[in-house]
């Protein structure tokens, strides 16, 4: 799914987007993660917050945690596009699209539904 309300909707559910597919910080396991969402990312929320603090504010319902996963989830988007756009120009969509498939899906189980909008654009997986 890839829309203009994504970012925020999956951002109030306490998930942030990711490179290697979704992180639930609401979960256990980052109580005591100190890293950032991700540590390749530039937005301030990396730059600021970890995610053992965004777990607990989320685990507390404050409404902030919600806007600094936001940032950090349209900033992830943008810069997804940024990447799309820059394949298109150099004639490697095909290939972009490969890597990140791989990337998401390291068990190569795609969902049908992207391998069917894929082979409309002459992309098989």
């Amino acid at each position: 799914m890839y829309d203009c309300v994504y970012p925020t909707r999956t951002a109030r559910f306490g998930t942030a987007l990711v490179s290697w597919g979704q992180l639930q910080l609401k979960n256990k396991i980052y109580a005591k993660d100190f890293g950032p969402i991700d540590s390749t990312c530039s937005c301030t929320t990396c730059g600021e917050c970890s995610r053992s603090l965004l777990h607990s504010l989320l685990n507390l319902q404050e409404p902030l945690a919600c806007d600094l996963i936001t940032i950090h989830n349209v900033h992830y988007q943008l810069n997804l596009m940024k990447e799309i756009r820059k394949s298109v120009e150099e004639k490697r969509f095909p290939q972009f699209v490969e890597h990140f498939m791989t990337v998401m899906y390291p068990a190569r189980d795609y969902p049908q539904w992207t391998m069917d909008a894929f082979k409309t654009v002459n992309i098989v997986l």
